[in-house]
């Protein structure tokens, strides 16, 4: 069981960090986060873009699903009526990811998540047939809407350029060009929700295979999700990323999370082989991974502090070096949520966000129990 938990946190860990890797980009683009939509500037920051882009963000959501069958499992072990409270956690997802959006980030994923998950929660306890029927019709809606979206890209009836524009100048500023515009940057749940819901099942599914056990059907499991995911996901993700803009959707919606499977095969594989006792980098991602909720907001704060205008604007002072200048913001806001959860973590069992987070979980409970 503490393998097995060990690498979850660590995928959640890597996973956070990885999203980091994609959100940099829209942080460090001297055109504000609307200027992130209109692409790469050459085949070689494509190539670097495509190193994070949309592969971690897949692992979450896979993640997420793991951690939703994790918690199934817990409620029918203790009895309690399932989905019962969990629908309240939800709703919670819903209000922290709607503050995030309109405080922090244009481009939060929580809202969608919180969609994604009230209804796993009504599948997650039905039989692997059922799951499997569900995550197939899932992927066929999603595939079609991939393949709408390419072919509009490719008879010049869409394009990949957002042509957005974020007013950055203060952070008042910036919050009322989101709400101005909340319907334009909320348009990825198109996409998000039925490949979060295909994600979250795969997640589901997974846990039941033992694709985190140290054992021998995890192994097996771990072999074929790598196979699958580097062996054949990472080189049409490297084609449809040269391609041209026409494959963005392909390239981001389809490839990237195959690549994700990849990832998880391959890490918690990793994590597994390590000794039992953590090194240095290992236990800052553990960290990272324990605390992934207020690492996943607290870096697009910090990020966001660091580089626009009504921050210390390092992109107004240091943009024009381009793909530089984002590796090592990526390097320094990375450093600082490593450093930053182990510190929290010694001393606190949850992160600020998720104790805030637990307390409104637990409250109405708490007085539903006194009445």
């Amino acid at each position: 069981m503490s393998g097995r938990i060990t690498a979850l946190d660590v995928l959640r860990g890597v996973a956070v960090l990885g999203t980091l890797g994609t959100n940099i980009w829209i942080f460090t683009d001297p055109a504000g986060p609307g200027g992130f939509l209109d692409g790469a500037s050459g085949p070689v920051e494509a190539l670097v873009r495509m190193v994070s882009n949309g592969k971690f963000l897949a692992l979450l959501s896979i993640l997420f699903g793991i951690g939703l069958a994790v918690q199934h499992r817990s409620a029918v072990r203790r009895g309690q009526r399932w989905p019962g409270w969990y629908l309240w956690r939800s709703a919670l997802l819903m209000v922290e990811g709607l503050l995030h959006f309109v405080l922090i980030f244009e481009f939060d994923v929580l809202m969608f998540y919180a969609l994604v998950s009230v209804a796993v929660a009504f599948l997650v306890g039905r039989g692997t047939r059922v799951v499997w029927g569900w995550l197939v019709g899932a992927a066929v809606v999603h595939v079609l809407l991939v393949g709408l979206v390419t072919v509009a890209l490719f008879l010049g009836e869409a394009s990949t350029g957002g042509g957005l524009a974020i007013d950055t100048s203060g952070w008042w500023a910036q919050v009322r060009s989101r709400l101005d515009h909340f319907l334009v940057l909320r348009a990825e749940a198109v996409f998000v929700v039925p490949l979060s819901t295909v994600l979250f099942l795969a997640g589901v599914l997974l846990l039941r295979a033992g694709a985190l056990e140290d054992s021998v059907r995890g192994r097996r499991v771990r072999r074929r999700l790598t196979g699958w995911g580097l062996g054949v996901g990472l080189p049409l993700n490297v084609l449809t990323t040269l391609a041209g803009g026409e494959w963005f959707a392909v390239d981001r919606y389809l490839c990237a999370p195959l690549v994700a499977f990849g990832l998880l095969g391959g890490i918690t594989a990793l994590v597994h082989r390590m000794r039992a006792e953590p090194g240095v980098l290992r236990a800052g991602v553990t960290a990272v991974g324990r605390t992934a909720l207020s690492c996943y907001i607290g870096q697009n704060l910090i990020a966001s502090v660091l580089c626009y205008p009504w921050g210390l604007d390092l992109v107004g002072r240091f943009g024009h070096l381009g793909g530089w200048f984002t590796a090592v913001m990526w390097v320094v806001v990375s450093a600082v949520l490593v450093l930053g959860a182990s510190w929290w973590t010694r001393r606190f069992s949850r992160g600020p966000v998720e104790a805030v987070w637990n307390w409104a979980y637990r409250a109405p409970q708490r007085r539903s129990a006194v009445v």
